[in-house]
């Protein structure tokens, strides 16, 4: 089942964030055959950084939410808030992005 993970950062934690980020990225990449698409949430000027969205496989709620929970992020205590929902994708369109 594909669960989407929207995180929003505590505000003014950009050292934060950048002070684990080499762990994110590292925890990421062990988790990648689970991850449909990651990436950061961006201000409008698309530089800042304001928090993390992923859309993950995972078996159920519980286990999407260990993998939010076992983000060096998480661990950090970078986030105002979680979510996650079930999501389902309808559309894709692979010359749209990067």
């Amino acid at each position: 089942m594909l669960y989407a993970i929207y995180c929003i950062d505590k505000p003014n934690s950009m050292d934060l964030r950048m002070a684990h980020r080499p762990e994110h990225i590292a925890y990421l990449k062990s988790k990648e055959d689970q991850i449909l698409v990651g990436g950061a949430q961006l201000a409008e000027d698309g530089e800042a950084m304001l928090g993390s969205v992923l859309i993950i496989d995972a078996a159920d709620e519980k286990a999407a939410k260990a993998f939010a929970d076992g983000d060096p992020f998480a661990k950090a205590g970078l986030f105002e808030s979680v979510r996650i929902t079930r999501w389902r994708k309808a559309f894709f369109n692979p010359a749209v992005g990067a």
